[in-house]
């Protein structure tokens, strides 16, 4: 069967997204594969529907046993052989896999990469009869990456000795990042790669400063009410405290980080999972295993380490297309702690100064003065028009000339030696006689008092951008004290001048960006009953949510309505099997009682046979006794029915073929002017 009448029948969908049909055909042809795509763009399909098409079983390297056991849950439902190996099976759980895989009857086996350093697994990989591998979250492999697994340098020495083809997907993965990818997955040899745009266009971005920053996360979750979200946090009690609070103003909120128990960690997945309108308070350590695709939006309570990582995080909002929004928060006591954490590391110098960039660029996008989406796709080797879906689209930056006041903050760290920190340069320039400012005599400096046209919090804010903009940098061995870049001399010699945001200088109030509705007033009560009908079945069923029909499904369901089946199989993500086993619960939400639908019929919904069958089947009615009335009754099997509405090109004798002499001569002129269109 082609992957296009795949696509249809098991995943539901009518077409490809853009990039993903290249990628399908590179993989189903047996190219060894790299391909690059944005979180939320469909990796999961590109190696899915060629393992249905390829002989053998397909096995997919992947990170984390939620996501494999969704994975396989979600493609069971779909009508797919597949299964797991996993820690986290029981032992009856673990038989099935293997009586599946002797049988042959396994199309798609998921195991983690810590599975390939045991003794059998490799004799047993060799037996199956193993057609392709798959390694998803492929930048794991990078040894100076976050999400670095040592097992994954096990994949090279798979796919040799399997002497298969490979194909792996990763989300973020910058140049560095790809070739170490090729090096240690393909020897060297470069894959057929393809680097798919970086856009999530259904994304809102939106970045604020921080001011009562607990109170800038409540008002922004306040005005997304029972919409399902992450708040990623810098610290582990940050992530308790804030789920208290959250919890407090009337949100289903609880928290995760790395120090949990992992039983405790567990039923914060699971809960995640299922229920609609959750929120999570956590770390880093949360989301690489979330496939949740109807995440509504994603707040950073702090800054994120890098640009990358921010790219990562956020793109775990509206995997479903949807629209979802983001919102990060942060201040100058974020980029020193990002510094501290670079310079603390155990990288080497020339790792650390990649790192910086990283955090350089992530800066550069948090003091933007125009559209969001254009710096971190520039910053990303993308050349986009401004996207109308940011904060700085929504509302232009109030700039100003900066020039004069950045010369003076860099020349008060200048004339002390780069010794001090924000806090006393301030209160240099503000003419502060505080007691460091008059023991040390600067007091005495040329810039003391020269700063009195802007208040503390201004110049708060003005070196913050500074920092932003990688002008003054924390030194380590000077305990924060800030230090000039090479980048901030042209400014102080008066060969360059710079641009600052005043609107990011006067407080920072709101709840963010302004709320976008799924779908319009009219259509959302009917979106909150398909919703209710989805959590009972996916509590009926302990599964969650999604994996029965995504946000996005339920939309189109809202605004189209259908009303039959044949419409219903219409809807994007109702494939055959999702048709038959939950099509009517949702068409009763819809249009109340529906008659009900023989299951040889429901196989062909909305497809051009189904119209067809209908037809032969009122024929058959009218000459069930003959074309007088008066004959002995007869009629096909609704299956036989079926196989008529399904042929092509058939003429009398192909109709013999498959009823007999006795049928055709009562009902094969008719039959034939049915599948003729006449």
């Amino acid at each position: 069967m082609s992957a296009a009448t795949l696509l249809r029948d098991v995943f539901g969908f009518d077409a490809f997204r853009p990039g993903q049909q290249d990628i399908v055909d590179a993989v189903t042809n047996g190219q060894n594969t790299l391909a690059i795509m944005p979180t939320g763009g469909g990796k999961s399909l590109c190696f899915q529907l060629p393992a249905l098409v390829r002989d053998g079983v397909t096995v997919v390297i992947s990170p984390l046993i939620a996501l494999m056991r969704d994975q396989v849950r979600g493609l069971r439902e779909a009508g797919v052989n597949a299964g797991a190996l996993t820690s986290g099976n029981t032992a009856e759980e673990t038989d099935a896999v293997w009586n599946a895989l002797e049988r042959g009857d396994l199309k798609l086996l998921y195991m983690a990469p810590e599975r390939l350093a045991t003794g059998g697994t490799m004799n047993m990989l060799r037996r199956a009869g193993v057609g392709l591998i798959a390694v998803d979250e492929a930048h794991c492999v990078s040894q100076w990456g976050h999400d670095f697994r040592p097992d994954y340098l096990r994949i090279g020495e798979l796919r040799r000795a399997l002497d298969v083809p490979l194909a792996a997907f990763t989300a973020t993965a910058d140049a560095e990042t790809r070739e170490e990818i090729v090096q240690k997955l393909f020897d060297g040899n470069p894959p057929a790669t393809f680097l798919r745009g970086f856009d999530r266009p259904n994304i809102h971005l939106a970045f604020a400063v921080k001011d009562g920053p607990r109170n800038q996360i409540l008002n922004f979750a306040a005005a997304r009410k029972a919409q399902s979200g992450i708040v990623y946090c810098g610290t582990r009690a940050k992530t308790e405290t804030l789920a208290k609070a959250l919890a407090e103003a009337g949100h289903p909120t609880c928290h995760y980080h790395g120090g949990m128990e992992a039983n405790d960690r567990r039923e914060v997945e699971r809960r995640f999972q299922q229920e609609d309108g959750l929120i999570v308070c956590a770390t880093i350590a949360f989301g690489m295993g979330i496939d949740k695709p109807d995440i509504r939006w994603v707040a950073h309570a702090d800054l994120p380490k890098s640009i990358e990582a921010y790219y990562q995080e956020i793109g775990r909002a509206g995997r479903d297309g949807a629209p979802a929004e983001t919102l990060t928060l942060f201040g100058p006591d974020d980029i020193r702690f990002r510094r501290q954490q670079i310079d603390e590391g155990l990288a080497p110098q020339e790792r650390r100064a990649a790192d910086h960039g990283r955090l350089n660029a992530l800066l550069g996008l948090a003091e933007a003065l125009k559209c969001r989406r254009q710096n971190l796709l520039e910053y990303f080797g993308e050349n986009p028009e401004a996207c109308g879906n940011c904060d700085l689209c929504d509302k232009p930056a109030e700039v100003f000339d900066g020039t004069t006041p950045v010369r003076m903050a860099l020349s008060a760290a200048l004339r002390t030696e780069e010794w001090f920190g924000a806090g006393h340069l301030i209160d240099i320039l503000l003419g502060n006689q505080t007691d460091k400012v008059t023991q040390r005599g600067h007091d005495h400096l040329p810039t003391y008092g020269v700063g009195k046209d802007y208040d503390k919090r201004q110049w708060q804010a003005i070196f913050r951008q500074m920092m932003g903009h990688d002008l003054l940098r924390p030194d380590r061995e000077r305990h924060g004290a800030l230090r000039m870049t090479q980048r901030a001399r042209p400014i102080l010699r008066g060969e360059a001048r710079i641009e600052l945001r005043r609107d990011t200088i006067k407080a920072a109030r709101g709840s963010g960006p302004k709320v976008r509705m799924l779908v319009s007033e009219e259509d959302a009560p009917l979106l909150s009953a398909l919703k209710a009908k989805r959590r009972y079945l996916a509590e009926q069923s302990n599964a969650p949510a999604y994996i029965i029909f995504n946000d996005r499904t339920l939309i189109e369901m809202a605004e189209k309505r259908p009303r039959t089946l044949d419409e219903m199989a219409q809807i994007g993500g109702v494939g055959a099997k999702k048709l038959e086993s939950y099509g009517r619960d949702f068409l009763e939400v819809i249009a109340g009682d529906t008659p009900e639908m023989h299951p040889v019929r429901r196989k062909l919904a909305g497809r051009s046979a189904g119209a067809v069958y209908d037809r032969l089947l009122q024929v058959q009615t009218e000459l069930s006794r003959g074309p007088h009335g008066v004959d002995k009754p007869m009629s096909c099997s609704a299956g036989m029915l079926a196989k008529v509405a399904q042929m092509r090109d058939a003429d009398k004798d192909a109709l013999t073929r498959l009823l007999g002499d006795k049928y055709v001569e009562r009902f094969g002129d008719a039959f034939l002017e049915v599948l003729e269109g006449g």
